[in-house]
């Protein structure tokens, strides 16, 4: 097995394992990660979106397709709650995200993570047909807006120890 393959398949397992620092460190110190929502560099910011998503109810499936020297590719199907609060009549939606990862590496690191999927489909899953679903499929500067308050309300409650 390639080492990339292998880095793949422990970031990939460490996820569905919810191992948020076993994740960061498959990533190099200056890397990038892209996808529908989240635009980050460096590892420590890398680091801080994947203890988010650890903390949720996220179960992982993946098959990785390609892994050499220099770049990979893997298929992800993502399933998680979202919006769900403690409050009874706020449960959230089930989510199935169907996911295409590129990666490049470099020194054994991922330099660049690129995560695509559908995001009118993830929009209309998370928030229903109505106007949020319908404006959150197309406008990606929504989606990131508020994943970026998500995750500084996330990072605000953890220092604060909750």
């Amino acid at each position: 097995m390639h080492p990339n393959h292998a880095l793949l398949d422990r970031l990939f397992t460490a996820l569905d394992r919810h191992d948020h620092a076993a994740i960061a460190a498959c990533y190099a110190p200056d890397a990038r990660f892209r996808d529908i929502a989240f635009d980050l560099r460096g590892r420590e910011g890398i680091h801080d979106m994947w203890r988010m998503i650890c903390s949720s109810d996220i179960r992982v499936t993946f098959q990785i397709l390609h892994a050499d020297d220099y770049e990979g590719s893997a298929s992800l199907v993502e399933t998680y709650t979202f919006g769900a609060s403690e409050h009874p009549l706020r449960p959230g939606r089930r989510i199935r995200n169907e996911i295409n990862s590129r990666l490049t590496f470099v020194g054994g690191l991922i330099a660049s993570h690129d995560d695509d999927c559908d995001a009118r489909v993830w929009a209309k899953q998370a928030l229903g047909n109505g106007i949020a679903g319908f404006l959150a499929g197309r406008i990606r500067w929504l989606r990131s807006r508020v994943a970026k308050a998500k995750l500084k309300q996330f990072l605000r409650a953890s220092a604060n120890g909750c």
